[in-house]
């Protein structure tokens, strides 16, 4: 019995920065762009809770 194309398991999204895009479809590169823009606005946190951090500690140690 043939395993349908939508049984099989989804192979993860990953991107490589500078790979080769001219082999990827319309819909590979939205969700690249979906995944690069997740992982971006996830650095953008920990920067921001790094800088928070950072700037207490400072505080305390003013005073």
């Amino acid at each position: 019995m043939p395993i349908e194309d939508d049984d099989r398991p989804r192979k993860k999204v990953t991107h490589e920065i500078g790979q080769d895009l001219s082999l990827l479809s319309v819909e590979e590169l939205t969700e690249r762009i979906a995944l690069l823009t997740s992982e971006a606005e996830r650095l953008q946190a920990a920067m921001t809770k790094k800088r928070a951090s950072k700037e207490a500690a400072n505080n305390f140690f003013k005073s």
